[in-house]
Order: C-alpha cells, then sequence, then structure tokens
C-alpha cells in the first residue's frame, strides 16, 4: 500500500495533467506495489483537490461493466469514478451542443444511460429493485472518458493497467445529457438501445442488456462499494451506469449523433 504523502503527491500529477493538457507515465510502472485500494485513494484525493478548488459532486460514474472489458483489464467487477459540475453538459433538444476539444487531452465517446435518483441510497445490501424504487428518472447519457495517465507507455508501448485507470478518476472526464426523462417502470431497461454515429457514419449499436444484463445492476453494486468508504449516493445525484457501446475516439471537427429512438437523440460536436 503506498503512503498517504505519495497518495497525495500522485493526485497532484493528475490535477497537474488535466490543467496542462499533458499525459502522464503509469503509476503502475513506476509503483509496481499499487493496488486498488490505492488506486481509489488516489482518485478521492484528486476529488478533495477539485473540491477545494470550487467543484461539487453531482454523482458518480461506473466502467468496466462489460465482460470482455473486465477480462482485459484482468480485474472481476467493475470500477468507478466520481463526476464534477464542471463535467456536465446539456444538450438542447433539436440542437447540436459544441464541446470544447481544449477542456480535454485525448477524448472518447462512450453510449450510456443515467439514473437520476429521488432518494438517498445507503449501502450495504441495496438490491436493484431499492435502485429502481430511488430513481426518479432514467436518460439517455454520453460519457467523455479521457486519459490524464497515458494509455499506452510512452517507452514500451504497453497497455495502462486498472490500476492507472482507476486512479485517473476511471477515466472520466464529462457527461452530456438531454434526452427523454423516463420512469425505470415505464421502460424496458435491458431492451433500450442506440446508434452512435460519428460525421455521418454509423460506429457503434447497443443495448442496455450489455451492462451486466441490467444497468440497474451497476448502480446497486455501486452503492455497495461506496459503504466502506463511509459514502452513498444522494438525491439528485446522476449515475452512468455504464457503456454498452466501445469507445469511440473524438477529434475537433467531429459531429456525433447519438440515437436512442423512443428516448430522443443526443447531437454534439467537438469544437
Amino acid at each position: 500500500m503506498l503512503c498517504d504523502t505519495l497518495i497525495q503527491t500522485l493526485a497532484a500529477e493528475l490535477d497537474q495533467s488535466e490543467k496542462t493538457r499533458k499525459q502522464i507515465e503509469h503509476f503502475s510502472k513506476r509503483y509496481p506495489e499499487i493496488t486498488l485500494e490505492d488506486g481509489y485513494r488516489i482518485s478521492r484525493a484528486w476529488v478533495a483537490m477539485q473540491r477545494a478548488q470550487g467543484r461539487q459532486v453531482i454523482g458518480h460514474k461506473i466502467g468496466l461493466t462489460s465482460r470482455a472489458m473486465q477480462l482485459s483489464s484482468q480485474i472481476d467487477e467493475p470500477d468507478y469514478g466520481t463526476l464534477l459540475d464542471n463535467m456536465l453538459y446539456t444538450c438542447e433538444p433539436g440542437s447540436v451542443l459544441d464541446l470544447p476539444t481544449e477542456r480535454f487531452i485525448a477524448p472518447r465517446v462512450e453510449v450510456e444511460l443515467a439514473f437520476v435518483l429521488k432518494r438517498a441510497l445507503v449501502g450495504p445490501d441495496v438490491s436493484v429493485q431499492e435502485v429502481l424504487e430511488s430513481t426518479e428518472y432514467v436518460t439517455p447519457a454520453i460519457e467523455i472518458i479521457d486519459a490524464r495517465i497515458e494509455q499506452l507507455d510512452r517507452h514500451t508501448k504497453v497497455m495502462r493497467k486498472v490500476f492507472d485507470t482507476i486512479s485517473d478518476n476511471a477515466a472520466n472526464a464529462g457527461v452530456v445529457i438531454g434526452g427523454e426523462r423516463v420512469h425505470p417502470d415505464a421502460v424496458d431497461l435491458p431492451w433500450c438501445g442506440a446508434v452512435l454515429r460519428q460525421n455521418g457514419v454509423v460506429e457503434e449499436t447497443g443495448l442496455a442488456a450489455g451492462v451486466q444484463g441490467h444497468p440497474a445492476v451497476g448502480v446497486a453494486w455501486l452503492v455497495n462499494k461506496l459503504s466502506p468508504w463511509g459514502e452513498s449516493l444522494q438525491p439528485g445525484q446522476i449515475v452512468l451506469a455504464g457503456s454498452f457501446t466501445r469507445p469511440v475516439a473524438a477529434r475537433r471537427g467531429d459531429e456525433f449523433e447519438a440515437d436512442y429512438g423512443s428516448l430522443g437523440k443526443l447531437n454534439f460536436r467537438f469544437v
């Protein structure tokens, strides 16, 4: 386990990386003794720095929800990160949202569903049914993931490890919402799907069933994983339940359309 001083130092590196848009080298290579708990300690230290700078916590994201991603990351469960107020972008119906490319380093786009809570969820032992009963509405969401820690080591080209991703706030950098708001009982959530187009070309399609069979499963898992840290989910918070498409790289000038059918469309571009 890494000492508290080193945890703070590494969190400060992430803070500086975000501000300068210069990626840093893998923590797992520099400190091979790093653990999953260390990764979450670093992420929490980074969030504390953001809050000290005036940011507000608005929810959480869940990542690595597919079995394929877990196997590739050599982990047997999802991971999670924290959503902050400066990450949130709202797409108005019928309009195209402009996203500032300079806000990110190496942005990639993922298609998800977001749960917005009407009452608190406190673990342990929270069930999927309790998640559904505590949800005010579900809405389409795009997660913009990013990499403050470089994906491929600049020297060896080795892929970063899950310890690095978790330390890096589970690679979260932004969230776009703006589609229809539906009660979780009003739709068959696993069968909610989307088509993601990039510059008019279909890049990805998927169903929310790809998120552990049901997107609320990950939300229940998250609440129970937060419990040992003395944390919980609060009314009004947003929870990104996990991507059901692969991440699509975005560059300045790229225009995206995420078509969720009856749940609406999210149109946005990187400028």
